[in-house]
């Protein structure tokens, strides 16, 4: 047989699978790009991707899969995909997974499983796990194993009609591979999007009660979460409308433009914004359940009425209680509220003074690293995402200093907390939004965690800013030993060459010398384009700054 026949032949077997038809239904909601790393088990998942339009953005690690799609996915609204293969590849994702699920991000990950009849038999086939969907159901919103190309696609509708209208959740697909690779029979019709189920009716007498509470308020005060970030219209309206300050977590940063007056910025894990909250007569509370992570505190003390809107009912009384909880969407809930009010508006409040105290308070606590934040933030440009990962440039500074337009603009996981996300999900937002800049701004111990995405960052051939703070290691980690009697142990690490790395994966390595050179540095990368890495030495830029006040 000839071998453009035996090729033919091939192509006609798998003309039309379960991965075809799973594929085809995930491209009918939208989307346009999956992460992921080809594999043995998954290539019928991968064969109709470039004829559907789908583009495939291949990383280095399954891990940097989920977090590349995890920016994607926030550019976008639609859900992120990922792909990976059977048993290391899957497992490879489980972090990335894991961050989904408490920063309730929407997530789709399909794998290919053991064949029909193979469970459990511990034969030693290649990649065979003992339960795969069971492994990750520990930790996602729900994993299936599907039995028929029916079910898969059944799996993809019911994944999507979760992530319309319910708390956004990772979900995962498990995909028998004698079902994967087999004709699919099903009518194009069963791979059709379906429509958005109607949301549930809005409780009227909870809503009016709400109204009744919050119009007779005369400190009223609003924290919007990442549930708040697709009512950004709504939510500024409401503010207005009660003159009322705005604080977000660090999920909802943005929800009000933080320039705007009544904003106090993503600032509730410090003292003197969270004060503000507490002092309300009226509290309300949008899409957030008010975690300790990102508070940074057990709870909100808060001494006035409460009123949570929220899509979940099981968040409606989680870490505060409410006086009147209101199942729903943000923006739906809102404007219902806001019709619920009486008309006008009121004087605004003067914030100077606790703005003030915001800045005095996050200066106190890290100086030197806040002062580099600031020039970092400085050389951004207006409209620049930022991706931060779990490094103290970000938590300790950057999240509070930089003042951005729009939710989703900062990219972070202040619940999961986990290193290794900032540059891939740098990676995904810059294939979702390349009409903006992005920058990634991660310590050296954060990045070191993710380096391999360098390469799949110049594959993808993105203009891409990542501005490594390096304080030699894992600083943070190191002061809890110190404060604990322990000599520092496992926390100072080797440096690499960093501009010789980034020229080495095929970028461009920066390396700042003065704190006077940080923000021009910066600016000159994004500017130039492609993928660059500015080396920010920090504890050496410290002890110049130091010297050169202490002879001047």
């Amino acid at each position: 047989m000839s071998t453009d026949r035996a090729e033919t032949d091939i192509a006609e077997q798998y003309a039309d699978t379960a991965g075809r038809a799973v594929m085809e239904t995930i491209r009918a909601y939208g989307v346009t790009t999956v992460f992921g790393i080809p594999g043995t088990h998954n290539l019928e998942l991968y064969r109709p991707l470039a004829e559907l339009g789908i583009r495939a953005v291949t990383n280095r690690h399954e891990q940097g899969s989920g977090y590349g799609a995890d920016g994607w996915a926030q550019q976008t609204g639609l859900p992120g995909v990922v792909i990976t293969t059977s048993g290391p590849g899957l497992q490879n994702a489980m972090s990335a997974i894991g961050t989904a699920f408490c920063e309730s991000r929407p997530l789709l990950v399909v794998s290919p499983g053991v064949p029909r009849g193979e469970e459990f038999r511990d034969v030693g086939t290649l990649h065979e796990t003992k339960d795969a969907s069971a492994m990750v159901g520990a930790i996602a919103e729900w994993s299936r194993r599907v039995s028929s190309a029916a079910e898969a696609v059944d799996a993809v509708h019911d994944a999507f009609a979760l992530f319309r209208t319910g708390r956004p959740r990772p979900v995962h697909i498990e995909i028998p591979l004698d079902v994967l690779e087999a004709p699919a029979d099903l009518p194009a019709s069963a791979r059709a999007a379906r429509p958005a189920a109607r949301a549930e009716r809005i409780d009227r007498d909870a809503v009016a009660r709400a109204g009744r509470l919050i119009g007779a308020a005369r400190r009223p005060v609003i924290v919007a979460g990442g549930g708040a970030t697709r009512a950004v219209r709504e939510v500024t309206a409401l503010a207005e409308r009660l003159s009322a300050p705005v604080l977000t977590t660090l999920n909802g940063k943005a929800t009000l433009d933080e320039r705007h007056p009544l904003s106090l910025g993503a600032n509730l894990r410090l003292e003197a914004a969270r004060d503000v909250a507490e002092a309300a007569d009226v509290l309300i509370v949008l899409g957030s359940k008010l975690g300790s992570a990102e508070l940074w505190a057990p709870a909100l003390a808060v001494r006035g009425a409460v009123v949570r809107v929220d899509v979940s009912a099981a968040q409606l009384h989680k870490n505060l209680e409410a006086t009147v909880g209101i199942v729903g969407d943000t923006a739906a809930v809102v404007a219902e509220l806001l019709d619920a009010l009486p008309a006008g508006t009121r004087a605004q409040p003067e914030l100077a003074v606790v703005r003030d105290a915001i800045a005095v308070e996050t200066r106190e606590a890290a100086p030197e690293t806040v002062e580099l934040a600031e020039r970092i933030a400085a050389a951004l440009p207006d409209d620049a995402i930022v991706a931060g990962d779990s490094s103290q440039i970000v938590y300790l500074a950057l999240a509070n200093v930089v003042h951005q337009s729009q939710p989703h603009s900062l990219l972070y996981t202040p619940t999961y907390a986990t290193l290794g996300y900032g540059l891939p999900a740098a990676i995904g937002a810059r294939v979702a939004r390349p009409d903006r800049p992005v920058v990634a701004v991660l310590g050296d111990g954060a990045l070191m965690f993710c380096v391999n995405e360098l390469a799949t960052a110049v594959e993808q051939r993105l203009d891409l800013t990542i501005v490594c703070v390096d304080n030699g290691g894992y600083a943070e980690i190191r002061q809890n030993e110190v404060d604990r009697g322990i000599h520092p142990i496992g926390v100072d690490l080797v440096q690499p060459d960093w501009v010789a790395l980034a020229a080495a994966f095929g970028g461009v390595g920066r390396r700042v010398d003065a704190l006077d050179d940080v923000e021009p540095a910066i600016r000159a990368a994004v500017a130039e384009g492609g993928v660059q890495l500015v080396h920010v030495p920090q504890a050496a830029l410290n002890r110049r700054d130091r010297s050169s006040k202490e002879d001047s």
